[in-house]
């Protein structure tokens, strides 16, 4: 599956326009991030373009996020088994392990706080810095759905929190456009 592939996917699948353009964040963030490590920027960004297919039907049941979409990419013939892994661990049914699933677990909940900080910052996404956004992250009452744990995570790739929150910013401050921030 292409990125054009994905997008008419995503097209089909997902109503709410937030949940696309958070789709298209985590994409942003993922691909970022796979360049940064010496990854395939396309296959990274393919697992953050799809992870949230089964969002709107599952949302209300977290035991099944995840798997509808792994099994509706599996229907397509997608057979990379560790973006289907990473899919599965950013729900939480497995522990993310190898990179492409701590990557995908950790900018998920981070696309999130981000956007929130730009919502409330004067000059959107393009005036925030990474220490912006970790000032936000310490605030325990600001964007609570964005799971700090779960950011966290990202400094299991060998980054430190600031560094990760650095390369995620600037891939979505470069996306803003697609973004709407």
């Amino acid at each position: 599956m292409n990125r054009l592939e994905a997008l008419a996917l995503v097209e089909e699948r997902v109503k709410t326009k937030n949940l696309v353009k958070h789709m298209l964040a985590v994409e942003a963030g993922m691909r970022a991030l796979a360049q940064r490590f010496g990854e395939d920027p396309d296959r990274w960004g393919l697992a953050g373009l799809v992870h949230d297919l089964d969002y709107e039907e599952t949302k209300d049941r977290p035991d099944v996020h995840g798997h509808r979409t792994v099994d509706l990419l599996r229907s397509r013939g997608f057979a990379d088994e560790e973006i289907l892994d990473a899919i599965l661990a950013h729900a939480g049914h497995r522990e993310p392990r190898v990179p492409l699933e701590i990557a995908l677990t950790a900018v998920d909940p981070l696309t999130g706080l981000v956007v929130a900080a730009a919502l409330v910052h004067p000059d959107r996404i393009g005036g925030l810095t990474p220490q912006n956004v970790l000032n936000r992250y310490r605030e325990k009452g600001f964007a609570r759905s964005a799971s700090r744990e779960g950011i966290a995570l990202g400094q299991r790739l060998g980054l430190s929190l600031e560094e990760f929150v650095g390369v995620v910013l600037a891939a979505m401050q470069a996306a803003r456009s697609e973004l709407g921030l």
